[in-house]
Parts: structure tokens; sequence; C-alpha cells
């Protein structure tokens, strides 16, 4: 069956006097048509497993297989996988090029993946632009990102990751950077996307609210280790760990009030 799957990840980093564990022994299987969500503070080691994911960090140990097969780290193989797995970044600013129109963005993995060239490049563009509700396509596609929102970008960079025919989105922190007003519609995009297309999505957040909402599954990271994981609901509704708590206790809702998660952080502390 087809399917992403993470085995026993592991990331250190070098630092001063020793190395710090980012990322400890994380496993998980994603598969086409559902939705994991990772969740966690900045620090957690979130992004660092997507940027694992997406080969542009390598693992101190551990694997990542596509379809059962371990993926190689240079050459052909890793091309390959590239085609079937990619990113779409935190910051729809910095992810285009401000110097290039929408069409360069999209035409560039088009010809890199083979996926189309010539002729037949300009329609599938404005296919792609279709697919991520910017229309009419030829009017976007002659844009530069300075003209565009951040909204409008962000459809732009999930386009690019569309292009080359991926089956498995790995979304870090795809909303974190927009405006509230303009958050919900992006993230139905990718959720519209992931249910027709029958995309594999792992979304990076630190919002447990969205991550219940669009994902099957929930895993909750802290200090680079998974904490708790589950069925979205289960996750949000009866939460096992403190951690998991403490973000709860952290949503803005009216009818709570600090002192719980001033006590959840105090216990973490003092375990730690």
């Amino acid at each position: 069956m087809s399917s992403l799957e993470v085995r026993h990840l592991v990331k250190d980093f070098k630092v001063r006097g020793g190395k710090l564990r980012a990322v400890n022994d994380v496993s998980f299987t994603l598969e086409p048509g559902r939705t994991i969500a990772v969740v966690g503070e900045s620090g957690s080691g979130k992004s660092t497993v997507a940027r694992m994911i997406a080969q542009l960090e390598t693992p101190t140990s551990g694997e990542i297989l596509l379809d059962g097969a371990p993926v190689a780290r240079r050459g052909r193989a890793l091309a390959v996988y590239r085609h079937q797995v990619q990113m779409v970044f935190q910051d729809p600013f910095a992810s285009l090029n401000p110097y290039h129109t929408v069409a360069h963005h999209l035409e560039r993995p088009l010809k890199i993946h083979g996926v189309a060239k010539g002729d037949a490049l300009r329609p599938a563009v404005h296919g792609l632009l279709e697919r991520v509700n910017l229309t009419p396509a030829e009017v976007y596609a002659a844009k530069q990102p300075h003209e565009m929102s951040g909204g409008q970008r962000q459809r732009v960079a999930i386009a690019r990751a569309l292009a080359p025919g991926a089956r498995f989105l790995v979304a870090d922190e795809p909303v974190s950077m927009l405006d509230v007003s303009i958050r919900l519609g992006v993230l139905n995009l990718l959720a519209r996307l992931q249910r027709e297309e029958n995309l594999g999505v792992l979304y990076i957040t630190h919002d447990l609210a969205t991550a219940r909402h669009f994902s099957d599954e929930i895993i909750v990271m802290y200090r680079g280790d998974v904490v708790e994981r589950g069925p979205s609901d289960a996750v949000i509704l009866d939460p096992q760990h403190d951690y998991t708590k403490t973000l709860l206790a952290a949503a803005p809702e009216p009818s709570r009030h600090g002192r719980l998660r001033d006590e959840v952080r105090a216990e973490l502390a003092a375990g730690a």
C-alpha cells in the first residue's frame, strides 16, 4: 500500500560543548487521503521532522520509507522521492522569488520533473492555478509576488508543490504568517486537496484547534519527544499528557483562566 513512513527518526545538532537532540525516536505512517498534525511549541522539534522528511536535513539515525522502500539521499532516486513528496514552507513572502512571475515559479518544477514542456506549459500552469482557486488563471500567472496578498502567495506555493505530481505534502506552519481573516481559506484548500486528490498531508502547527479540525491524527511533541498521539478528537477532548493540557490551556477561550496553564507548566518544569 502507498505510504510515507518514518521509523525511529533522530536528529542531533552540534552545539558548543556537545550536542542538542532536536528529535528523539519519532515514528509514524502517513497514508494518501489522510492528514497527520504534528503539534508543539517552538523548539519542540516538529519543523525539524518536516525538514528531514523533505530531505532538507539529514537524520542522525532512523529512516524514511516511501512505499516501503528506504529513501536515497542523493542521485536519481532522491529526485524521484522529491517528485512524490513536496513541502509548503511557512513564509509565503520568502518562498517565492520577487523577481519572477507566478508562471515562472510554476513552469520550473513542471519542466524539472518532466511533467510538461513546450506548448503544454501554459495550460499546465493555468490548471495548477485553478486547482488552488486563483482565477482567472491567466491574470495570476502574469503577476509577480509583490502584486498578491499573503494568502494568494501561499496558494501559489501550494500549486508549486503540486506541480511535480506530489502524493504527499509537508505543510510547515502554512498559515501562521497569514492574516487571521484568510487562514481558514488556505486550510480549507489543503483539506479539499487532501480529500479530492487523495493527498497525504503532514500538517505542522502549534495550534491544537486547527489540528483537530483539519487532521485525522495528532502527534504532540515536547523537547524532541512524542508525548501523546491518537485520533484528533481523542487527543483534544481527553488529553493524557500534561504538555497537551498546557497547550489546550493556552488556547484563547474566555472560559479559561491562566491558573491551569501556570499549574501545568510548573509540573512540567518540576519533572524536566
